[in-house]
């Protein structure tokens, strides 16, 4: 196991690979707009056969199920290729995986799904894609980065192409409700906090350790709130099993392990406005897959957001250039 360097108040930014970075962060949204679709798919009774459709999974359970499931397929693994003793972590960093896991993981899946059931997808994914504004906040307030005009412009680009891209200008639009909203609100919270969060101890840790423990965290937690018996009653079919365990290793493991190593080339700043290409994927997979139509609107949000990750990735020359401490652990 590495050792723990000390960490300055600067990101660990240095000897690190910016373009394998990017691919890492695309392969996870990729993923995530795949999950998206087929949950859309799969419910709608698009993806069984003969129209069949699933019976509506509550968020709480959906939120259990991808963390658990990752978890049980992941610790086996792990325990076999590394040893038991290679995944051990100090108490303190344990400490932080279980916030990352908790505070981050799963709090922003829930609260993004119960978002999407009091109000519609349009406005839970544009509140909880706020999250680069939240992200470049804290960063500046902690001195950790100057608000350049060209990091402030990508992170702008970033929200209105998301909110563009999915459609909020047009039909569907904004869909009011308070608990929806405040759902979206601190789940683009979370989903800030476990970048900025994660890239600190990434910088520090092999990957797979800090999404093993950031695992067991959330699996934890969510045992807790709701126990075996209460998830036996709701009496789950075999499909809705077999698309839970699928959907888990889609939606989290994979596209999770993927976006952790990209934190650990990537500042958040950069890691979250790259993830903006979630809601691109889905809409463009959505319109090959499902021969949803895309409207002129939508391309231009595409657009732009490819507009922002681009912009955010080319060197500032406004600001100084961040100090590197510690190479990232492959």
């Amino acid at each position: 196991m590495a050792s723990t360097p000390s960490v300055s108040t600067s990101f660990l930014a240095a000897k690190t690979h910016p373009v394998r970075g990017y691919f890492y962060i695309a392969s996870a949204t990729f993923l995530w707009g795949i999950a998206a679709t087929l949950g859309r798919a799969a419910f709608t009774g698009r993806l069984l056969p003969a129209g069949a459709a699933l019976r509506p999974i509550d968020p709480l359970i959906l939120s259990q199920a991808r963390t658990t499931f990752s978890f049980l397929v992941l610790l086996p693994i792990l325990a076999g290729v590394r040893g038991w003793k290679n995944l051990k972590l100090p108490a303190a960093d344990l400490g932080r995986c279980f916030l990352l896991g908790v505070l981050g993981v799963a709090a922003s899946n829930y609260l993004y799904y119960f978002a999407i059931q009091k109000t519609n997808v349009a406005t839970a994914i544009i509140l909880q894609y706020t999250a680069p504004a939240w992200v470049l906040l804290y960063t500046v307030a902690r001195g950790l980065q100057k608000a350049t005009v060209q990091r402030v412009s990508a992170v702008a680009l970033a929200v209105v192409g998301c909110a563009l891209a999915i459609g909020v200008v047009g039909a569907g639009g904004f869909r009011l409700n308070a608990a929806g909203v405040i759902a979206a609100v601190v789940a683009s919270f979370s989903f800030a906090f476990y970048n900025v969060s994660g890239h600190s101890i990434l910088a520090r840790y092999n990957r797979w350790q800090v999404l093993l423990w950031t695992l067991v965290a959330a699996s934890t937690f969510w045992i807790i709130i709701n126990p075996p018996w209460k998830i036996a009653a709701a009496h789950f079919s075999g499909a809705q099993w077999l698309f839970l365990l699928s959907f888990s290793l889609i939606s989290v493991l994979v596209p999770f392990a993927l976006y952790f190593a990209g934190l650990q080339h990537l500042e958040p700043t950069r890691a979250i406005v790259a993830s903006c290409l979630e809601p691109v994927f889905s809409i463009v997979i959505a319109a090959i897959a499902l021969g949803e139509l895309m409207k002129p609107i939508q391309v231009l949000g595409i657009v732009i957001v490819l507009t922002a990750i681009v912009l955010i990735q080319r060197r500032d020359r406004g600001a100084s250039e961040e100090v590197t401490l510690v190479e990232p652990i492959e």
